[in-house]
């Protein structure tokens, strides 16, 4: 039966607006205030906002927008993770540049064009799977509206439990992994269409009538379609996210395994098949992993590496996809399924999928932020594969136009609409105070860009904030580099120590002294982030977690006293500060900066003030 697409725009138009939700709700309490900012709903978001800036004002591939420093033939630059996860931002920033968009609009569209095509996506794969429009449409709207219920988070923890809702939407993070989430899913189709295409998986064998061959070359150009759309969304995937493209590859492994296994009639033109198309999904690697030989020193600092073969299976969405794989033997025990069903080995390989990722390392000995795993991708895996369960349990009475099904999928629908609504309700307003701060500060930054076409070389100029908020989110607006921002060491300007050093200026401007240290490295995650790293002050990110020890605090203390005594003129031109924002509403000290800058009278803007500064 031909697809009908419209149920997939249905089920696309409702996750662009769940996509669209914290923008909207930036409108609604910024009203006639609102300065044009985008509400972002993850705080990530801001460096990525920054990079993608960068790229729409025409910087090359590696840029640091926090630092100022950018590629080019007299300081080659090393990689970082956003040269390398290059073709999403590249994606936006292109048509953004084209159309002279900017990033605020940029970043809003580009999550409810993800929000929208990554449904569309789902929808295209369950159909082509259970055959059903009905069916496609519900499951491809739940497997996103509970993509945090499944990993764990989200709302739940908060309506349950005393706990906090947050993330919202994980996967609509933007730009990444939100503009990888369609391309996976087209990965997903493509490979299994590639798979069953022609009659019954399989080409036409025996003697050949004329008829024959041409449905059969039909069937191999078919085949060959499939497959290179497969190994151009999984290369979009390589070139976009760490942990969708390594899931893709899982799943590919996965399929492959349980194909020639449960499936073994035709073992050896199938082996065939899966060796060409595993073969060019590969190719895509060989680029990516040159990239990774040359990346910044600093990238593994933030990565967090962990050398263990612990198994980890104590996670939602490998629950869940062990509830997917018992629904799929109690469907093979009552007959109800067959082993050698094309779905049946499919679903059984994406079911294995979440177990897979979080258990890698009990081969490889490595372990990488599988939170990552459990928010942004096992999740929906999960979901999915459980979806693809269902279908083939219920396979006889799908496709059928029978008005029992529908009513169910319409329940399923409506069920993933309402949550997604609850998820949108209680994991935005967590950022609600935030965006509003952001926006009320868009015109600081609107007024450093405007000041900067007035400089020589904008990028190597650098600003002081004393609104740690607004340094995070300036450089997503205006082209000056910042002294020190919460997201600096995630670029590849800047070594570890540059960054520290960095940290330790940004706190002495500001006259915290050695007592001052010490209560932010007790009671900061952002203190102990910016000297020790991301791993120190939570488990979330690693196994190996472990609190900062009273030896390393008064280590950390004494070195920064060594810094403010060594403190001179030449520390504090390196890099030269040029404009400083101050929160206008503060009395904020300046006295230290005033030692070593003369400040100007100052310009109000909003509720801040902007100094230009000289070096004394």
């Amino acid at each position: 039966m031909k697809i009908r697409w419209q149920f997939g725009i249905i089920a696309g138009l409702v996750l662009a607006f769940f996509c669209s939700y914290p923008q909207l709700k930036m409108f609604y309490l910024r009203g006639s205030d609102w300065h044009g900012h985008y509400a972002y709903n993850d705080i990530d978001e801001v460096a990525y906002a920054a990079y993608l800036r960068a790229l729409i004002d025409g910087r090359p591939r590696k840029n640091d927008p926090y630092s100022g420093r950018d590629d080019s033939v007299d300081s080659s630059q090393p990689e970082s993770l956003f040269s390398i996860q290059f073709a999403a931002p590249y994606t936006i920033a292109l048509p953004a540049r084209l159309f002279g968009i900017g990033t605020p609009w940029a970043m809003s569209l580009a999550g409810v064009t993800a929000g929208f095509l990554a449904a569309l996506a789902c929808f295209w794969f369950l159909r082509c799977f259970s055959g059903d429009d009905w069916f496609a449409m519900a499951a491809s709207l739940a497997v996103f509206a509970f993509g945090a219920l499944a990993a764990g988070e989200g709302a739940l923890p908060e309506i349950a439990f005393d706990g906090f809702s947050y993330p919202y939407f994980p996967g609509f993070r933007r730009y990444i992994p939100a503009l990888a989430m369609p391309a996976f899913f087209v990965a997903v189709g493509s490979l299994w269409r590639f798979l069953i295409a022609g009659p019954a998986g399989a080409e036409p064998t025996g003697r050949l009538s004329s008829g024959e061959i041409e449905s059969s070359g039909k069937v191999s150009r078919r085949r060959l379609v499939f497959g290179i759309v497969s190994a151009f969304a999984f290369g979009y995937c390589v070139f976009s996210y760490f942990y969708i493209w390594t899931t893709a590859a899982a799943l590919f492994g996965a399929v492959a395994l349980a194909w020639l296994i449960l499936r073994p009639t035709g073992y050896r033109e199938n082996l065939k098949r899966l060796a060409a198309i595993g073969a060019a999904w590969a190719a895509f690697l060989i680029p990516y992993a040159y990239l990774l030989t040359r990346r910044a020193e600093s990238m593994d600092h933030v990565q967090l590496v962990v050398f263990t073969r612990a198994p980890d299976l104590n996670r939602v969405p490998e629950w869940l996809a062990a509830i997917a794989l018992g629904l799929l033997a109690f469907g093979l025990l009552r007959g109800k399924v067959k082993v050698n069903e094309p779905g049946v080995a499919f679903a059984a390989a994406a079911s294995l999928v979440p177990i897979i990722v979080f258990n890698q390392q009990v081969i490889t000995s490595r372990s990488l932020q599988p939170i990552h795993y459990q928010v942004f991708i096992g999740n929906y895996v999960a979901l999915l594969s459980l979806a693809m369960v269902i279908a083939l349990l219920w396979k006889k009475r799908l496709g059928q136009g029978r008005t029992g099904p529908k009513t169910i999928c319409i329940l399923i629908f409506m069920a993933a609409t309402v949550w997604g609504l609850v998820e949108c309700h209680y994991t935005v307003r967590v950022l609600d105070d935030a965006n509003v701060e952001r926006d009320k500060a868009l015109p600081v930054a609107r007024r450093l860009e405007e000041l900067a076409a007035n400089l020589p070389d904008p990028h190597r100029t650098t600003v002081l904030s004393y609104d740690w908020l607004f340094a995070d989110d300036m450089p997503s607006i205006a082209p000056q580099n910042i002294l020190w921002a919460r997201h600096q060491h995630v670029f590849a300007g800047l070594s570890w120590e540059e960054n520290k050093n960095r940290y330790y200026k940004q706190l002495y401007f500001q006259n915290v002294d050695e007592d001052g240290l010490d209560y932010l490295l007790r009671n900061d995650f952002v203190t102990m982030i910016a000297l020790f790293g991301w791993g120190r002050h939570t488990a979330r990110l690693s196994v190996e977690a472990k609190p900062l020890t009273e030896r390393e605090i008064k280590e950390e203390v004494q070195n920064y006293a060594a810094f403010r005594r060594s403190f001179d003129r030449q520390v504090a031109g390196d890099p030269l500060i040029s404009f400083v924002v101050v929160p206008a509403r503060d009395e904020t000290d300046l006295s230290v900066l005033r030692k070593w800058y003369e400040l100007d009278e100052g310009e109000r803007v909003g509720g801040h003030i902007i100094y230009r500064t000289r070096l004394r």
